[in-house]
């Protein structure tokens, strides 16, 4: 049964979340875990961990994905900006792993100045060192970073599967996959409207990514034209995708399992309920 789910608010309390996402009749879920726009986070307590913790296993919401804050770009080739942003994502990860989060999703970043090669490496290398003290602890729990694919816009590494298949493999024996955001695919090139161009995109993503790599599918309509290069996310099926283009995603075999997260725009105070019943149609729910 595919798992849909919304990005929640965390006011009140990161277990607030799990309220809304059951509201809304998510089976799964996604939130931050700390201010998305600011460097710095207050430390989250022995208490706030518990409570979190006993309302998601009382919840049977599964799983449950961070976003990473906003400001981290790993991929930056300036030193102030690497610096502050391998803290900021060191506490993402231990964050994610005190909570008991499964996924921790982060935009690879914009490598301005640098070249493509070296944003990438940059990228990979902030992961390995912000990773560093938590190796173990990962692999015990299964806790994993997912790579988003970008739209490509501005100098932005990840907009196509071999960027972010060049970061992964950088990352070497750490546990990082992909998350794959249809609204930026489609702004990036890759085209669901189409069947054969659908079918090359799933292709080139399992030839460079692998289906078994990518854990989690950001589920999104695009405002922005195909190939524009511009990240506008839009409601389900009212979009440049379409219906017809997100049902091939949706119900691809090899990712039908998966957590499907919408990022829709929230205009009215019901549309993300709106937005989940036009996705659990497209997936004949």
């Amino acid at each position: 049964m595919i798992k849909l789910g919304v990005h929640t608010g965390i006011g009140g309390g990161l277990h607030r979340s799990i309220f809304e996402a059951k509201e809304k009749g998510c089976l799964t879920w996604q939130i931050f875990s700390r201010n998305p726009r600011g460097w710095s986070a207050r430390p989250l307590s022995d208490e706030e961990i518990d409570l979190f913790r006993r309302t998601r296993d009382e919840s049977g919401l599964d799983p449950c994905i961070i976003h990473s804050c906003y400001l981290i770009n790993l991929a930056s080739g300036s030193e102030e900006i690497r610096a502050k942003s391998i803290a900021a994502f060191r506490d993402e990860i231990g964050r994610g792993l005190a909570i008991g989060a499964d996924y921790l999703v982060v935009h690879p970043g914009s490598g301005r100045g640098t070249s493509v090669d070296q944003a990438i490496e940059n990228c990979a290398s902030a992961i390995r060192e912000a990773s560093k003290e938590f190796h173990g602890d990962m692999l015990k729990s299964g806790f994993q970073i997912l790579i988003e694919n970008t739209a490509g816009q501005g100098d932005q590494i990840g907009r196509s599967f071999e960027q972010v298949r060049d970061i992964i493999d950088l990352c070497s024996n750490l546990p990082v996959g992909m998350c794959l955001d249809t609204a930026h695919s489609f702004a990036a090139g890759y085209d669901w409207r189409d069947q054969k161009a659908a079918a090359r995109a799933m292709k080139s993503l399992d030839t460079n990514v692998g289906f078994a790599n990518v854990k989690s599918v950001h589920f999104n309509d695009s405002k922005a034209a195909f190939d524009s290069k511009v990240d506008r996310h839009w409601h389900i099926g009212k979009g440049e995708i379409g219906s017809e283009g997100l049902s091939r995603v949706i119900n691809h075999p090899k990712l039908k399992k998966l957590p499907f997260i919408l990022e829709t725009p929230q205009h009215e105070k019901d549309d993300d309920i709106k937005n989940l019943k036009a996705a659990g149609a497209l997936a004949g729910l």
